[in-house]
């Protein structure tokens, strides 16, 4: 077992941190999962957490953008991991103020709290918007950072201020850049449930956005793995590291390899709503994974077309299970 024995996970109640804070506590880690304070006393996706995991945890309901809540949520920790943010593009054109708020000085939350409680890892969330269109592909840590959204923008910013706190001040802090995650949980707003609730409900007429910009996908159990490897990595610190699967596809392509899996006859229409302006469209996405294979040890076990099939299925799966289906307004196009 690694010498880090009590982990925070911030953002634990949405997605991707939900799944992380699972696996963490499966793999017997003292987890203190930070959610987002609300009046319904809801934890997001870990009330749906079977009753064994829930037992485990250490909920800790707060605010990211609260320094005084974040030190206190990090008191008695060894490592965090940050995934608290506003992770929607279109959104962030209506309400680019609030992710600034959220990203950035969340960012800077965690890694001024980091560095007054002296803790031995932080692990932040980027993304791979934050490189905007492939200049080249596939897309290397080193590729040029291009804010073509308020979104993408707050990420680099977020990035930044917590690199700068790794060579300002030796806080050991690892860049984590997933790629486009998807899977059971993910919001209806991303483009795959999109597709798939579309289809579980009955349309065979999908609306989506623009068609022809590709995208490298990565199931959710992938990414998890990742902040894992990277939670366990001593070589990660003060580095930036992609998460991707190295396997590009369009998102036509992707609606295509989603009806098949369905076994559904679809026909796709574009919903100008759903367009982003064109300057602000990431056209190609694809990730180069070599550092993290090298670094980490890491590899998708969803990588390339097959693996890209089974993890579109066990998603469909969950999709469709009219428990989880009916928590989703998939008639009703959400920013």
């Amino acid at each position: 077992m690694h010498s880090l024995k009590k982990i925070l996970v911030t953002g634990a109640d949405g997605f991707i941190g939900s799944h992380l804070t699972e696996a963490l506590v499966r793999m017997g880690y003292n987890v203190r999962a930070f959610v987002y304070y609300n009046s319904f006393n809801s934890w997001g996706w870990l009330d749906e957490s079977p009753t064994g995991i829930r037992k485990e945890l250490d909920v800790f309901a707060g605010d990211i953008r609260d320094p005084h809540g974040v030190k206190t949520a990090m008191e008695g920790c060894d490592a965090v991991l940050n995934l608290a943010a506003l992770i929607a593009i279109p959104y962030s054109y209506h309400s680019p103020d609030m992710y600034v708020d959220t990203n950035v000085k969340g960012a800077l939350n965690v890694v001024q709290a980091a560095r007054e409680l002296g803790v031995q890892k932080v692990v932040q969330t980027s993304t791979s918007e934050v490189y905007g269109t492939a200049q080249f592909v596939p897309i290397t840590e080193n590729h040029p950072l291009q804010g073509q959204s308020p979104y993408s923008a707050s990420k680099i910013g977020a990035d930044q201020i917590a690199m700068s706190f790794y060579r300002s001040f030796g806080v050991p802090v690892t860049i984590l850049r997933p790629f486009n995650t998807y899977g059971p949980r993910q919001s209806a707003r991303a483009v795959i449930p999109t597709i798939i609730t579309q289809i579980a409900n009955g349309a065979r007429r999908i609306k989506l956005g623009a068609l022809s910009p590709t995208r490298d996908f990565n199931y959710v159990s992938d990414t998890v793995r990742g902040f894992i490897a990277a939670l366990e990595s001593d070589a990660a610190v003060g580095e930036v590291i992609n998460i991707g699967s190295n396997y590009e596809i369009s998102i036509g392509d992707t609606a295509r390899l989603i009806a098949e899996v369905m076994g559904a006859e679809i026909e796709i229409e574009t919903d100008e709503e759903r367009l982003r302006p064109e300057k602000s469209e990431v056209n190609r996405l694809w990730a180069d994974n070599s550092k993290a294979k090298k670094l980490l040890g890491w590899e998708p076990k969803y990588g390339g077309r097959d693996g890209f099939k089974r993890g579109l299925r066990e998603t469909a799966e969950w999709f469709t299970n009219p428990e989880n289906l009916k928590r989703y307004k998939a008639d009703i196009y959400n920013i």
